[in-house]
């Protein structure tokens, strides 16, 4: 049998070697990749210098020795793909290898290929194998993936930032709108308690004539007169902080939820303003107010009123530097059927066309010395494109001012309720279109 074995072997050998013998030496002495020729029963027929790196034996040493002496580790997948070249003749390519010697701790990879050899009767008597190593690709494309997961946590890291950050600001927003309701209710609140303290003043005069008996009608009816007087302004004042309360109510529910509702503009608008007019005074700006009346809308008060507050409280940081006084206007009308068209505007210093361009980007400021975050726009921006399914555009020219100019749907659409997704992008303005006013209310 041994004798049979070493025969057959010996023949194949003999197939193999009918090619030009010096021509396929040179071929496997200077190729750049992996040459071997191996037998049906996946012994070394033949192996360059190049492919013997895989395991670190030399070329003489795997000659007539089978894949399972030389390397082990891959004897299995071997003896099966020259098995299926054997039984189908078709080749085998694309064949990833990886390996790692003794003498080197590194891991290497390799593509490899696998044609059958066919004798000149048709016989399949060898497999040759192509092996171009990719270790350094391997590598890079390691490192380029581990270089990705890095760049995405960083950017995942950075985005939970900027939302904390959004978040922190849309608090700071409902916290100067606290403290710009608490002022306004200050005031009617104060005089309500003087009025109160001048009255129980006048009680107690009043009270020790009774006790002496000295009542007199005058005395009564000038008593009666004042107790009429404080009454209408007990009421008059303590109506006034009672309806700053509901608007501050209805603002604070709006903002701390995403509730869709119908509500009018013009009353929404009011009630915002109610929280910045103390900014307002305290820069000495003017705010004019025109807004058609029963303009109705079904939309999110919440974001409409961050859109409205950061859009004052900006034009009031950078328009009007210095103590400049000035006025910002707001200006509300239906646009077509199913739209509002918003202007809102300033006759502050205005922006050069580089701040311009980066009005709406986050962390973007020119007075971050003063404990600007940058992130008021692009919150106006969020909510007008992403929230409220707007568009917005603004223009802007040094020493003339600044108009942002929105466009909202009457009645947002979500999806799965029926009807299409908002539009949403950013619009071309017109700086020439013409305001046409129509009946209006102002304030």
């Amino acid at each position: 049998m041994a004798t049979s074995t070493g025969s057959c072997s010996a023949a194949l050998k003999s197939e193999v070697l009918m090619f030009p013998q010096p021509a396929l030496q040179l071929i496997y002495d200077t190729a750049p990749i992996g040459l071997a020729c191996l037998s049906p029963d996946c012994r070394y027929l033949k192996i360059n210098q190049r492919l013997t790196e895989i395991c670190g034996i030399s070329v003489e040493d795997h000659l007539g020795r089978s894949v399972r002496e030389c390397v082990p580790a891959l004897a299995d997948a071997v003896e099966q793909i020259v098995r299926s070249i054997v039984e189908t003749g078709n080749p085998v390519t694309g064949i990833e290898v990886a390996g790692q010697r003794v003498d080197h701790p590194e891991e290497r990879f390799w593509i490899t290929n696998w044609h059958p050899l066919l004798s000149p009767s048709g016989e399949i008597v060898a497999v040759n194998v192509v092996a171009e190593e990719i270790t350094e690709r391997k590598r890079s494309e390691q490192a380029m993936l581990r270089a990705r997961e890095t760049a995405e946590a960083t950017l995942r890291h950075l985005r939970e930032t900027q939302d904390s950050l959004i978040e922190a600001e849309k608090l700071a927003a409902l916290g100067r709108l606290v403290a710009g309701v608490a002022h306004e209710i200050n005031g009617p609140v104060g005089s309500s308690l003087t009025v109160a303290s001048s009255l129980q003043r006048r009680y107690e005069i009043f009270a020790s004539d009774v006790r002496r008996g000295e009542i007199r009608r005058s005395v009564l009816n000038g008593f009666l007169e004042g107790v009429r007087e404080a009454s209408v302004q007990l009421i008059a004042n303590l109506n006034r902080a009672s309806e700053l309360v509901q608007s501050f109510k209805q603002v604070a529910a709006d903002r701390s939820r995403l509730d869709r509702r119908r509500f009018d503009l013009g009353e929404l608008t009011a009630q915002v303003l109610v929280g910045l007019r103390p900014e307002l005074r305290k820069r000495g700006l003017a705010f004019e107010l025109t807004c058609e009346p029963d303009l109705v809308m079904t939309s999110l008060p919440g974001p409409y009123g961050l859109v409205l507050s950061n859009l004052v409280l900006n034009s009031a940081l950078h328009a009007f530097p210095d103590g400049t006084m000035g006025t910002i206007s707001f200006k509300a009308r239906a646009f077509g059927d199913d739209d509002v068209e918003i202007l809102f505007s300033d006759d502050g210093c205005g922006m050069s066309p580089q701040i311009r361009r980066q009005a709406f980007d986050p962390f973007f400021t020119t007075r971050r010395h003063e404990g600007a975050t940058g992130l008021g726009l692009h919150i106006v921006h969020s909510m007008v494109v992403d929230r409220l399914g707007g568009r917005m555009a603004l223009t802007s020219e040094s020493g003339v001012g600044t108009t942002v100019r929105l466009i909202l749907p009457r009645t947002i659409r979500f999806e799965g309720d029926g009807t299409d997704t908002a539009a949403r992008k950013i619009m071309s303005f017109d700086p020439d279109k013409t305001w046409k006013k129509t009946d209006t209310t102002s304030e």
